[in-house]
């Protein structure tokens, strides 16, 4: 029965040879990514920005202003979207060729409500991690509690001890 071993480590394994000697003779380790890169044939970058509707060649629906009042205007697009899609119904039985511009339009209020969505996640983002520190902390203030109530519990088993050895 025929195996294989295993293969053999790359060749920078050397690069380490006397670390256990002397830990700073290893390599730095690189430098993190800025800008772009690419990776498996496409093109990233590392700046997290969500391109503009115009940028993606998409009409904005709502306004451009920064004081958007995001659930107004998500509860206007879904109206609309629901419009669109009557709409694109009534197209298909009456005048089926025509079909294609209510598609583009239902398209144009999904990438809208999903910019607007997207737009969001940062916000979504820092509550999460609000939340799972405020449960952090409860867990701790709880154990803190379950170590406090142990260690009195403790103390007065030995106290007890203690009485009942000096009563002997």
């Amino acid at each position: 029965m025929a195996t294989a071993t295993y293969a053999p480590p790359p060749p920078y394994y050397r690069l380490y040879k006397d670390y256990s000697e002397n830990p700073n003779s290893a390599p730095e380790p690189p430098s993190p990514i800025e800008g772009t890169y690419a990776c498996f044939g496409g093109n990233y970058t590392t700046e997290d920005v969500l391109p503009s509707l115009e940028e993606q060649g998409v009409p904005q629906l709502y306004p451009k202003d920064s004081n958007v009042d995001y659930k107004k205007e998500l509860r206007s697009l879904n109206r609309e979207l629901q419009l669109h899609i009557l709409e694109l119904s009534d197209v298909l039985v009456e005048r089926p060729s025509q079909y294609a511009k209510r598609i583009g339009d239902i398209s144009s209020v999904f990438k809208n409500l999903h910019h607007l969505l997207n737009s969001l996640r940062p916000h979504q983002a820092r509550a999460t991690l609000i939340h799972a520190m405020e449960l952090q902390i409860q867990q701790r203030k709880q154990a803190v509690e379950d170590i406090k109530r142990r260690r009195e519990e403790v103390q007065r088993l030995l106290k007890n001890a203690f009485i009942t050895l000096d009563g002997q």
